[in-house]
């Protein structure tokens, strides 16, 4: 049995879950996320607690039991609390700015970078250098952070780059360090 799969997830009060059809919708005070089940893994409500359970040992079913109850988790802490990611913008001359809800960012390139979050997903620049995503959904607020980290990822020389507020960045010595 796993061991993620088998834990109960208590259901706060501000949250209503449904369940229809192998379909499961919360919905809370930051908003309604949905989620289509597959496989033989079945959810269980009983009064504030959600429980899944399989019906047989198969290989797959194994991997979304505990898949489906940790989506399930993500999903309630969406609704009532919302993630958050925040990025820095490393260099000099390195800037962001929001324009209605267009994003642009100067990174170095000859042009700037132009990007439009989904409708989900809110960005904030509090500062030049620094790009807060916010949203309700992990998997989408994650995306959406990484993409604009793609842009110009960190380099291990000088560290320029866009990147994540807790990541440390292994910097390397130049071709000068070995004389």
């Amino acid at each position: 049995m796993s061991r993620i799969g088998k834990k109960p997830i208590e259901i706060p009060g501000s949250v209503k879950l449904n369940v229809k059809d192998r379909e499961v919708s919360v919905t809370g005070p930051k908003g309604t996320l949905k989620m289509d089940m597959t496989g033989d893994v079945n959810i269980s409500v009983n009064g504030n607690e959600v429980t899944f359970t399989r019906d047989n040992d198969q290989k797959k079913n194994k991997a979304l039991h505990g898949l489906y109850r940790a989506l399930l988790m993500n999903m309630i802490v969406g609704v009532t609390e919302g993630y958050s990611k925040k990025l820095e913008l490393v260099g000099i001359g390195y800037k962001a700015e929001l324009k209605g809800d267009i994003l642009l960012v100067n990174i170095g390139y000859s042009h700037p970078i132009l990007f439009k979050a989904p409708a989900d997903v809110k960005l904030e620049v509090p500062q030049p250098t620094n790009i807060i995503i916010s949203g309700t959904d992990k998997q989408l607020v994650g995306l959406v952070a990484a993409k604009i980290r793609s842009f110009r990822e960190p380099e291990p020389y000088k560290g320029k780059g866009i990147k994540y507020d807790t990541e440390k960045i292994r910097r390397k010595a130049g071709k000068t360090a070995a004389k």
